[in-house]
């Protein structure tokens, strides 16, 4: 009987030790997977962004030198 009951609490230990284990894992593999797509949407999002900071450092130097030739004496 004894035997028994030491068995199923190994058995029962056992089990706790691998359904910890197994939750630790998938919560790790979420996490990671989360990242990844996190990763995927923010890189597209900041070649955008690099982009349109570009195009508007451009459109800003167009307009600066239009308006310093409208002031530039005439010759």
């Amino acid at each position: 009987m004894s035997s028994e009951t030491n068995n199923d609490l190994s058995l029962a230990l056992s089990n706790l030790v691998n359904t910890g284990s197994t939750i630790v894992q998938e919560s790790l593999e979420l996490l990671s997977g989360g990242l990844k797509g996190a990763a995927q949407v923010i890189e597209p999002l900041g070649k955008t962004v690099i982009d349109l900071l570009g195009s508007a450092i451009n459109t800003i130097g167009s307009a600066v030198q239009t308006v310093a030739s409208a002031i530039a004496p005439k010759k």
